[in-house]
């Protein structure tokens, strides 16, 4: 069923506050639901997970249905589901896990495309092994980041490939089934960002050839935590540094401190959110956010096509380009301004963009832009609509024609 656009914006509360929000790969809204999940969560009397008491069971159901949630929105199971403050935290555990068992000789893989947190904590920790470091490289002039040049990079001394699965600048979607193919071919792990991909359409992880899959509930209409998914089994062969006392069991051995209790009832209630979207979906959860999601990726597509027109077709604004198969993410710049001066003049003027590098850090730095600013960027969420992009191409029309204004 066609997503509802007056029924999904009703959902989120702040969106009455007129702001255009096209900064959904800063961070999404959320929804009313949402917040009362986590408001609830915070009147209950809750304490550190036991089954002493009441409050301590609380607390142990929360976590249970947090991973339940996470792992019906990727296809995951819920002992393979790692909960953390941020993408970036799980990355580096993850990271600083595998690393301890590198040797120098051993090599990883990184690519350009990908948000630093898919690249400096692999960087870091091999320096730290002694293992090389080889790169996968974008195609500036299609923004495509071809899964071929991996055959090249990856060999018997490849322990991990890491990429993302949607580009938080361009958007571009590499072929990562592929990628992760040839890399498990030579026997390497392969950890994917899904960070930027997965609110835009549904994901499996068995399908994405993943052996390690990251997210972000922030960008799906949840609270600030994160996620990272894997096989049970491929947990129980890793050993992070840990508390003593701490649980060893998987996947507790992996979360350090005592989690937000409220916000993993926040992260419940988001996927909750994402399988209500189509209204007229049954099944079990999982089914229903797979429709939901693919609800939200046409409806995405179609607003986005009209942005991307608008763009593509205004004398001053240059696009970088993106692949064929891509995620509702578009970076440009305006002719006279500066990307942070025109992200704040389309702020002032009601409209929420991004600009700079947006921690997409070598991919700018390749280009040559980073220096220079980097550049404004625009992504569309299941709550944005065709008259925002409408007046925002307006707005820019405008701002074209008036130029930056100079600095004091």
């Amino acid at each position: 069923m066609p997503i509802d656009i007056t029924r999904t914006r009703a959902a989120y509360p702040a969106l009455a506050e007129g702001f255009a929000h096209f900064d959904g790969a800063g961070g999404t809204q959320t929804p009313q639901s949402v917040i009362d999940a986590v408001a609830d969560a915070m009147r209950l009397a809750v304490g550190n997970r036991s089954t002493a008491s009441v409050p301590g069971r609380r607390s142990l159901e929360l976590v249970t249905r947090a991973r339940t949630a996470v792992a019906d929105l990727l296809g995951a199971v819920p002992d393979g589901v790692v909960l953390g403050s941020s993408a970036t935290t799980l990355t580096y555990t993850l990271a600083r896990t595998l690393g301890a068992g590198w040797r120098p000789g051993d090599e990883v893989v990184v690519s350009r495309l990908d948000h630093d947190a898919n690249v400096r904590p692999w960087v870091q920790a091999a320096g730290e092994a002694g293992a090389t470091v080889r790169w996968a490289e974008f195609d500036p002039a299609t923004g495509e980041l071809p899964a071929a040049q991996f055959s090249d990079l990856v060999g018997d001394r490849t322990r991990l490939v890491a990429v993302t699965a949607g580009s938080n600048a361009t958007g571009t979607m590499p072929d990562v089934a592929a990628i992760a193919a040839t890399a498990q071919a030579v026997g390497a792990l392969v950890c994917v960002d899904g960070v930027h991909s997965v609110p835009h359409g549904p994901t499996d992880l068995a399908a994405s050839g993943a052996d390690f899959l990251v997210t972000s509930a922030y960008k799906w209409s949840g609270p600030h935590l994160a996620a990272m998914v894997a096989d049970p089994a491929r947990w129980a062969a890793l050993r992070p540094a840990k508390l003593i006392p701490s649980s060893d069991a998987v996947p507790d051995r992996f979360e350090a401190g005592t989690p937000s209790f409220p916000l993993l009832a926040g992260v419940a209630a988001a996927v909750d959110h994402l399988a209500g979207l189509d209204p007229t979906a049954t099944g079990d959860r999982r089914s229903r956010v797979r429709a939901g999601l693919t609800a939200a990726q046409a409806y995405e597509g179609s607003v986005f096509a009209r942005l991307c027109a608008g763009l593509a077709a205004h004398a001053a604004v240059t696009v970088l380009p993106a692949g064929a198969r891509r995620c509702p993410t578009v970076s440009f710049r305006l002719a006279g301004w500066t990307p942070a001066g025109l992200a704040a003049a389309l702020g002032a003027a009601g409209f929420c963009l991004s600009s700079g590098d947006y921690y997409a850090y070598e991919y700018f730095q390749a280009l040559g832009w980073r220096d220079s600013g980097g550049a404004v960027r625009a992504s569309v969420y299941h709550y944005n609509t065709a008259d925002e992009v409408d007046r925002l191409l307006a707005e820019l029309d405008r701002l074209a024609d008036q130029g930056e204004p100079p600095r004091r």
